[in-house]
């Protein structure tokens, strides 16, 4: 093999992976807690701004990993795809804490820079502006209890996985690989618009626990509990993996069960593996050639 050829062959390793997941995962964070700072403190913009920011950041968080990881960007997302799709489970752990670290990055970067804004609009740092950073009952204004967080979130991470698992499954009607990122930042969008009443829709525990971490550390001193005092900082973790779990499961027994199997189809959440030096070179055999194959080994 060619010094050439050796050099534009970029075998996936962990470490390639993880750092893909943090820059992911951080692009989200960056511009779903700027939005969400420029609207608190700013006073500029909407829910509805708040909704498409956090779907875009979706999409430019996936067009940075997917290539390299398959943007999980969520380990409510990861834990699914380890239970239903086959993704390596010594992988789920450094995933999700490269996620989290991401997102930690991004909220610091946010904090630091609306500093002004933020103490200007909220000098003493409390409930009046922590929701930039973590998600709270009823949004940190109305009455929705901590149960009533956490079922909320249970029910939109599945909703969540149920789509992911269908807009990606290659047997179905699923969209091109260039355009999925777009399908699935919809899917946070219209989550957003239908679903962010009663717990913020966090639908991701790393988007939820790094900022909160890195709100504590810069001055939220009620960081982990609620408006009313209660001890909160769970619920967006917790509620999403259960979510997530019973999302991909529904998928698969509503839909996933009666799609035609499909051959050399690559399951989501996996990534391709590198074939050998080999079969990297080989030339692909004619299609009726190929085919020609596949029924002789069927009759065999």
């Amino acid at each position: 093999m060619s010094a050439a050829l050796r050099e534009r062959i970029k075998p996936r390793t962990l470490a390639g992976e993880l750092l893909a997941e943090f820059a992911g995962t951080m692009i989200l964070l960056l511009f779903g807690l700027g939005v969400v700072a420029q609207v608190v403190a700013g006073q500029l913009g909407d829910h509805d701004s708040i909704a498409w920011a956090w779907g875009l950041g979706v999409v430019l968080g996936v067009y940075t990993a997917g290539r390299i990881s398959g943007a999980h960007l969520n380990p409510a997302v990861t834990l699914s795809l380890a239970a239903f799709r086959g993704f390596p489970w010594a992988r789920v752990v450094p995933f999700m804490l490269a996620q989290t670290a991401g997102a930690f990055v991004a909220a610091l970067l946010v904090r630091w820079n609306y500093t002004e804004a933020l103490g200007a609009f909220d000098p003493g740092h409390t409930i009046k502006s922590q929701g930039v950073f973590s998600t709270l009952p009823g949004n940190g204004t109305l009455d929705v209890s901590t149960w009533g967080g956490f079922r909320d979130q249970i029910i939109g991470t599945a909703i969540l996985l149920f789509l992911i698992l269908a807009v990606t499954d290659l047997r179905s009607s699923s969209p091109g690989a260039n355009l999925a990122p777009w399908i699935i930042g919809l899917i946070v969008v219209a989550i957003g618009m239908a679903w962010g009443t009663n717990a913020g829709y966090a639908i991701n525990p790393a988007r939820d626990f790094g900022p909160r971490l890195a709100s504590f550390l810069t001055g939220y001193g009620t960081a982990w509990r609620d408006q009313n005092g209660d001890l909160y900082f769970w619920v967006p973790i917790i509620g999403p993996f259960i979510g997530g779990l019973i999302g991909a499961a529904l998928y698969d027994l509503l839909v996933g069960r009666s799609l035609p199997l499909a051959e050399d189809d690559q399951e989501v959440g996996r990534t391709p593996e590198e074939p050998d030096e080999h079969r990297r070179h080989e030339a692909p055999a004619p299609r009726e050639a190929q085919a020609s194959e596949r029924r002789t080994e069927t009759r065999g």
